[in-house]
């Protein structure tokens, strides 16, 4: 079993940046994936970034722009740096650890106001 804990949430002011962490601990396959997705109200879920155990990136192509992922496979840690921040991107951002089995994080609320 992986556990997941996310931080970095919090709200900023359109434009603005912040950078959010997920620590995965317990049980960990060194070959796995670790991203983001966030869900919105009156939204479905949807991607916003992964990154493999071997550096390889996906993005929404939406976000590509502005978002960043990155991992540190030694402290087995994602971040996701936000850039220019928009209103819409408030949400509420969840971890994703996929390996030789899934797990989510609890989630971290980012509001972006205007």
């Amino acid at each position: 079993q992986v556990h997941l804990v996310e931080s970095g949430g919090g709200l900023v002011q359109a434009g603005g940046s912040l950078r959010l962490s997920c620590a995965a601990s317990g049980s960990i396959p060194s070959i796995n994936v670790m991203g983001w997705y966030r869900h919105a109200p009156g939204r479905q879920r949807e991607l916003v970034a992964t990154v493999s155990s071997g550096g390889n990136t996906n993005y929404a192509d939406s976000l590509k722009a502005r978002f960043t992922i990155s991992r540190d496979n030694g402290k087995n840690t994602v971040y996701l740096q936000m850039n220019s921040l928009k209103p819409e991107d408030t949400a509420v951002y969840y971890c994703r650890f996929i390996g030789s089995f899934s797990a989510w994080g609890q989630g971290t609320q980012v509001t972006v106001s205007s």
